[in-house]
Order: structure tokens, then C-alpha cells, then sequence
């Protein structure tokens, strides 16, 4: 019984989930990406060589919509995510005039406004409501999607994940202060961490804003670690700020361990609210809180909450932000508090609990599929 998993790129750190999926359900995956109008070439410049070391089945999608259509004619299952421009209507109507089981892999949790999508947007309802199952990233898309269905009894979580083995390793002391003394940090004052794309919807701006206001402890650094339009604001932003080049993913956990705390300072648009953010997750394993707006998906879906895994407070608020940044940098025994709970609720984002959420959407959607054919054939009757 094989199935077709779609996605724009294949992203290391989501190899673990694609090989259990592999293994137990007999998952390829069809990556459409490659093209500007799908994922930017920057990311998606090295697709061909991750397909070809996957240690999955994987293959690139060249027909684009119409190849997406006729996916049911060879597989018995089809798992699409919300993106993909016309992909994910093509799947899901592919599936349902083969009368084959689909399942949304869901990702956002408030409507996107554009004039295609407010065109799209009945058949994407209705994609939406008549998906055999749906697999959402955290509570706060189930909660999104279940008041679309009217129904959450077959909605399931796939808590989003990264590699412990990496994120939650032991970082010695030595790999800290050659982390720092590589990147010309200072050694004696804390590190605010920030990863990312260097672009506003991530508010970048707004951070930096706030790192400038008369309130915020002058022994401090903040790193920034990322490119993107605003790079070059952050590299000119002055004293106490530092920007360096992305870094492999290998080389993130003495970041966050040389790091007093991280922050993500998202703010949403009408095209866009941060569907979760990882980097939250990373952070969190090495033991180090994180300040996030409510913009943030891992903060509307549980993981970060105030004064519990990190610090919260309203997007595009530099002087919300200012405040939060100084509490965390003055008081290092709420660091540590923080930092502590933030590991331990961590843990339960893992590997087996997405593909748990996966092994019951594709169960439920294959009954579902059994139980319409049944209806079909009692009314032929």
C-alpha cells in the first residue's frame, strides 16, 4: 500500500518523521519545490542532491498540477499540505475522483488574505471540511481547523519537532567560549539570540527597535544569526549588536548554549502568522527560555507560555519587548527556572509523537473511505 506525502522541500529536520512514515506505511515523497513560485531558489537549490542522498523514497514532481491529479492513479493515499499554489487543490480533487483516502497536513491557524486566496477560498473550505483526516501542526491549528470541519474527533496533532540527538546534546564549556571567540563575542556580558530569516514578518525591525531603548542593560549583546533584506540594517544597528552569517544546522546548539536566551518577535500580517517557529524547540533543548510574541505558532500552540518555558508579550510592542529582554538578561535565576521547564516540556515535541499523530489520520481516513464506499454501494443497493 504505498502513499504519496507532498511537500515543498525536504528539510533535514524533518528526514526522522519521512523514514518512520517510510518504513510503516510505505511513504514516498514528492517534493514539488525548486521553482520561485513554490519555495524561494535559495532554499530549495540543493533539492535534487538531498533527493538523491534521502534515506527515504523520494522524487521530485516536474508536472506540477497536473501530475499532483493523477497521484491517485498510483497511490492509495495522498497526504498534501497547505502550500503549494494549485498542488494542494490538484491532490484532493486527484483523490477524491479516484475515490482514494486524502489527509491534510495543516499549518496555518488563521485565514491568509490575498485576491487569489479569497478566490480559492471555497474550495479551500472545502478542502478543508471533506479531508478523509487532518494532521495539524500543534493545538492552535486543531482548534483552526475544527472550527472549519465543525468536528476535531478527526483532527490530530503532529507536535512539531526537531533532532534531540543534536539539539539536546551536552555542549561542553570549551565549545561555548570557541563559539564565541570564533565569532568575536564578548565573553564576560549575556548573548540574546536570535536565528532566522532577517525579514519583518519575523520582527527583526521590532527587535532591534526595542535593543536600542534607553531601558534595556547596556551589558548585553544581541546576536543575530540569518540573512535576508534586513541584514544590512542589523549589521549597521551599532554597539551591542551582532550579525553573523547562517550557520549549518550542526553548528546551532553551542549557539544557543552560549546564549542567555533566545528570541522570536514575530509579527502577523494579513498574508502571514508564523506557523510555528523551530527555533524555539532548538533552544529549548539546550535548557535556554525563549521571549515570543503571540504571533508565534509555538506560542499559540502550548510550548512557550509566559513565565512558565519563556516570556510573551504582543507583537510589534517594542516597549513590551524591551521589558521582557531586560527581566530575562538582569534576573539569571528566572533564566535558569525558565530554561529548566522549557527542556522538560520540550521532550514530548518529538519524532514518535508525529508519527503517531500520522499512523491515526491515515487509519481514519482510510475507514472513512471504506465507510463512504459502503454508504455508496447500500444506496446502488
Amino acid at each position: 500500500m504505498a502513499i504519496a506525502l507532498l511537500t515543498t522541500y525536504l528539510a533535514g529536520y524533518r528526514a526522522p518523521l519521512y523514514e518512520r512514515l517510510a518504513r510503516d506505511h510505505d511513504v514516498e515523497v514528492l517534493c514539488f519545490g525548486g521553482g520561485e513560485r513554490y519555495v524561494p531558489a535559495w532554499i530549495s537549490a540543493d533539492l535534487d542532491a538531498r533527493i538523491a542522498t534521502a534515506p527515504y523514497p523520494a522524487r521530485r514532481m516536474t508536472h506540477g498540477p497536473r501530475q499532483a491529479f493523477a497521484l491517485s492513479t498510483r497511490y492509495d493515499a495522498v497526504i498534501a499540505p497547505y502550500a503549494g499554489g494549485a498542488i494542494l487543490p490538484a491532490a484532493y480533487l486527484g483523490a477524491r475522483r479516484h475515490r482514494k483516502p486524502f489527509i491534510l497536513w495543516a499549518s496555518v491557524w488563521a485565514q491568509p488574505w490575498s485576491l487569489t486566496g479569497a478566490l480559492a477560498l471555497p474550495l479551500t473550505r472545502r478542502i478543508y471540511r471533506d479531508a478523509d483526516a487532518v494532521v495539524a501542526y500543534g493545538e492552535h491549528v486543531r482548534r483552526f481547523v475544527a472550527r472549519i470541519r465543525g468536528r476535531d474527533d478527526d483532527v490530530f496533532v503532529a507536535p512539531q519537532s526537531v533532532e534531540p540527538e543534536l539539539f539536546a546534546r551536552d555542549v561542553a564549556p570549551a565549545e561555548i567560549a570557541a563559539f564565541r571567540a570564533r565569532h568575536e563575542l564578548p565573553n564576560d556580558v549575556p548573548l540574546v539570540l536570535y536565528a532566522g530569516r532577517l525579514v519583518p514578518e519575523n520582527g527583526v525591525d521590532v527587535l532591534l527597535e526595542a535593543w536600542h531603548r534607553p531601558e534595556l542593560p547596556a551589558q548585553a549583546t544581541l546576536v543575530l544569526i540569518g540573512e535576508g533584506p534586513l541584514a544590512e540594517r542589523a549589521a549597521s544597528a551599532g554597539p551591542g549588536v551582532r550579525l553573523l552569517a547562517p550557520l549549518p544546522r550542526e553548528q546551532l546548539p553551542p549557539a544557543y548554549a552560549a546564549a542567555a536566551f533566545t528570541v522570536l518577535a514575530s509579527v502577523p500580517s494579513r498574508r502571514f502568522r508564523e506557523p510555528w517557529g523551530l527555533v524555539c524547540n532548538e533552544s529549548m533543548h539546550q535548557a535556554r527560555p525563549v521571549v515570543a510574541t503571540t504571533a508565534v505558532g509555538a506560542v499559540a500552540g502550548g510550548l512557550v507560555t509566559h513565565h512558565q518555558t519563556g516570556l510573551v508579550v504582543p507583537p510589534a510592542d517594542p516597549a513590551a519587548l524591551a521589558v521582557a529582554l531586560t527581566t530575562l538578561i538582569q534576573d539569571s535565576d528566572l533564566r535558569t527556572h525558565l530554561g529548566n521547564r522549557a527542556r522538560e516540556e520540550v521532550a514530548a515535541y518529538n519524532y514518535d509523537a508525529m508519527a503517531a499523530a500520522f499512523d491515526q489520520a491515515l487509519s481514519t481516513a482510510f475507514n472513512s473511505r471504506r465507510a463512504r464506499s459502503a454508504r455508496r454501494r447500500a444506496v446502488r443497493g
